[in-house]
């Protein structure tokens, strides 16, 4: 995410109705439809393997719908279609496993996705979404944290915004419960997946009138 820096002008904090979190005035200009830049964005995952290191993963293939709100949070909403068999860990027997039927299974499951359900601004820059993700046809909740990291005007006349968000869920919730024990005890991959979306989107160009 290193196109991105951090507004250096001092934001200005106005308050919403009933009482809600103040927001930043510079948010409200980012209101629209965006969508992800997949060759500088990250969905990827991380899961401790045998205990003692962390395998990292990301898949390369997916389509996303945004839409932010930045007067009114709770009405920003987004959505994210993943093929599964774009997982790529560095290694090309490990990725065959993982779309096999041991875990994605690809074939009958090709798509993993995130519906969000409802958005709140916590203050500063940080959101909570709230959405179902749905994997190998179980559909379950789940929230993301979200922090907003800026918004920029690239070279190429492209006006960018990043976020960065994460959560921690129980695979076998999902239906993934393939392991294998160890000898001195625990199991060879972890239930608890880190999921993390280092998200550059771009404004979706309006449609011709």
């Amino acid at each position: 995410m290193g196109i991105f820096s951090r507004r250096q002008t001092t934001a200005t904090l106005e308050p919403t109705p009933a009482g809600g979190v103040a927001l930043d005035s510079a948010l409200r200009g980012l209101t629209g439809q965006w969508t992800i830049d997949g060759p500088h964005s990250r969905v990827g995952f991380s899961v401790r393997h045998a205990m003692v290191t962390t395998v990292r993963g990301a898949f390369a293939d997916y389509d996303s719908t945004l839409y932010f709100d930045g007067d009114q949070p709770s009405e920003s909403r987004a959505e994210i279609v993943i093929r599964v068999a774009s997982v790529d860990t560095g290694v090309e027997q490990r990725d065959a496993h993982l779309v096999g039927t041991d875990f994605f299974d690809a074939r009958r499951y090709p798509e993993m996705v995130f519906r969000s359900t409802s958005t709140v601004h916590e203050g500063g820059e940080t959101f909570r979404m709230a959405g179902d993700l749905t994997i190998r046809d179980v559909t379950r909740p789940v929230e993301l944290q979200l922090d907003y990291l800026g918004s920029v005007v690239d070279p190429f006349g492209f006006e960018r915004v990043g976020f960065d968000g994460t959560t921690t869920i129980d695979r076998t919730e999902w239906g993934l419960v393939y392991n294998q024990r160890l000898a001195a005890g625990g199991t060879m991959v972890s239930e608890k997946v880190r999921l993390q979306f280092d998200i550059s989107a771009i404004r979706a160009t309006a449609p011709a009138v």
